[in-house]
């Protein structure tokens, strides 16, 4: 009995272990399939081009790698690491042209794919080649994936992933090296699903394989987990509905659309289509040439027997022979006028009124709907608080408050929010005028011939003749108070430009047409007689106009060479005349 008991213990005991072991194993595969995108917080290499060959210089404009290969590619400019290629060969050198990564065949970067930027390249692992199979590696040369698929790409739109295939099948692999979907399909594309501030990283994966009857779609989520088999003939993700761990998926099957969430069905393949309204949060379904509706868990609230079914604003306007029924969202009839739609703004407290009896007219109810800015017309759009942008019959912009006063009087061409930020930009095209003005309708600044920069903490409006800054609450701030680092400011005197110090003393002569404020490399460009030439962040011109650009480019300089934009927001340096 005693024998019997310590064995059964000891089994007992082993099970315990193994399951927290695989606990263990799981939670610490699932952290590692959790990765960071390399944040570049300063840009100390640059892409240098003289005479059709390509060298890198740094911050300073000193040559790092003289230019004498066909191409460099820096996949993290902070970080001395240059992808040089010269007659169809690569190697990767470092700040002092020592040769890296030398125990590994053909290392190279990894560019992104559909991603518009000047950082083109994975920032944290590159490739290499064993044998004829690729891998891997860090940027401190250490091994991240062995050398085992037959390929590997960036996946589109997923910074931090990647396409791998092995054996002819597609798998997907992170920068830390974790296997998110396994090699077994023959493609996998991104579901399209984006939200702000971390863009497409929470987006899942259509699968599919391909059969003797043609492609079959399958799901796996963001996590990895395998969702739907690949059997059906289309998958689309509903990207309008923000939940990372909740895809609703319209797929079809045999020319029959429905609706799953996840794994789960919400609505059987029955219908010709499906299409989804993001205000009402309700899904259109079309059967036999007869529409219905259902909410996103799959409830019918309008049988599929209409001849038309449209969805204005917060109603639905259901048409049958002559006649057209307006519902609310849950199904219930309402009693309004078929030719009035009522559109949701962000704030509770108002509803755009829209009325298309006798034209098209706007205007706005309350919370209670009570009518407290007349149809009158031609457009209204919330902007935020109490305030309203409009349009007359003439097509001329405004503000309007809730009370329908015209805070913007409405005779602009355009009137648009700067983005992230409260400042509105009004435009009038006969006097060539731009106005900024603040949350309260304030004007804060009004120029002709205006240009508008928006910087990530800055909205700079400028033109010949003058230069002024706002932060994003409208507020004017110095240039001092943008560029903290520098003794040095762009004024102007006498109809020309110069540089004056922080008390406003001219240091440097106002002898130019136009300048630059001197940038975070230290210079600036001045431009004399049509041609721009070079100063330091001292003052010194070190290169006198000497080079012309296309009217209306303000060119942006490291030392004597400027930077050139390119393809999808790549970037170069040269000082090719």
């Amino acid at each position: 009995m005693k024998r019997t008991f310590i064995i059964r213990n000891i089994i007992i005991a082993v099970i315990i272990i193994a399951i927290i072991a695989g606990i263990g194993f799981y939670f610490f595969q699932n952290s590692d399939k959790d990765y960071e995108i390399a944040k570049v917080e300063v840009y100390n290499y640059f892409v240098l081009k003289q005479d059709n060959k390509t060298g890198v210089i740094d911050r300073n404009g000193k040559i790092v790698i003289e230019p004498e290969y066909d191409d460099i590619r820096i996949p993290n400019p902070e970080k001395a690491i240059f992808a040089c290629y010269k007659n169809s060969e690569v190697k990767i050198l470092g700040e002092n042209k020592q040769e890296l990564y030398t125990q590994y065949e053909k290392v190279e970067p990894i560019r992104l794919k559909n991603i518009a930027s000047d950082l083109m390249y994975e920032k944290t692992v590159l490739k290499y080649e064993e044998n004829g199979k690729y891998g891997l590696i860090d940027l401190e040369g250490k091994k991240v994936v062995k050398a085992i698929y037959d390929e590997i790409e960036s996946l589109s739109y997923k910074e931090g992933e990647l396409l791998v295939k092995q054996d002819n099948k597609c798998g997907v692999v992170n920068i830390n090296g974790r296997t998110v979907v396994n090699s077994e399909y023959d493609n996998i594309v991104v579901d399209a699903y984006h939200t702000n501030g971390v863009g497409y990283k929470f987006a899942g994966y259509i699968v599919s394989n391909k059969t003797d009857e043609g492609y079959r779609y399958g799901y796996v989520d963001y996590k990895g987990k395998k969702r739907l088999p690949t059997e059906y003939n289309e998958i689309s993700r509903i990207t309008d509905i923000e939940d990372k761990d909740n895809a609703y998926l319209i797929v079809a099957k045999n020319g029959q659309y429905g609706l799953i969430n996840n794994d789960k069905e919400l609505i059987k393949n029955e219908y010709q289509s499906i299409s989804y309204n993001k205000t009402n949060k309700l899904l259109t379904m079309e059967k036999s040439k007869k529409y219905g509706i259902a909410t996103l868990d799959g409830k019918v609230i309008l049988p599929e027997e209409y001849d038309q079914i449209d969805i204005n604003g917060i109603y639905v306007y259901a048409k049958k022979a002559d006649n057209t029924t307006v519902y609310d969202s849950k199904g219930t009839k309402v009693e309004i006028d078929k030719d009035v739609a009522i559109l949701d703004t962000e704030n509770e407290n108002y509803k755009i009124k829209l009325n298309t009896k006798e034209g098209t007219k706007y205007g706005v109810i309350g919370k209670d709907g009570e009518q407290i800015i007349e149809e009158k017309y031609s457009y209204i759009e919330y902007l935020y608080g109490d305030y309203f942008r409009a349009s007359n019959e003439k097509s001329k912009l405004g503000v309007i408050d809730s009370k329908g006063n015209e805070k913007i009087a409405l005779e602009n061409d355009s009137l648009q929010k700067i983005e992230e930020s409260n400042v509105l930009q009004a435009t009038t095209v006969s006097s060539e005028t731009t106005a900024l003005y603040d949350s309260n309708m304030s004007k804060i600044c009004e120029m002709k011939k205006a240009k508008i920069d928006v910087e990530e903490n800055y909205i700079r409006i400028y033109n010949n003749e003058e230069i002024k800054y706002f932060n994003k609450q409208g507020k004017e701030i110095s240039v001092s108070e943008i560029y903290p680092q520098n003794t040095l400011f762009a004024k102007r005197e006498n109809d020309k430009w110069g540089f004056a110090d922080k008390e406003g003393k001219i240091v440097v002569e106002a002898k130019y047409d136009e300048v630059t404020e001197i940038n975070e490399f230290g210079y600036a460009g001045v431009k004399k007689d049509g041609k721009w030439g070079v100063v330091n962040s001292n003052g010194e011109e070190i290169l006198e106009p000497t080079y012309k650009f296309q009217e209306g480019i303000e060119p942006s300089f490291i030392n004597t060479y400027y930077q050139v934009e390119y393809g999808f927001g790549e970037v170069y340096y040269t000082n090719a005349k």
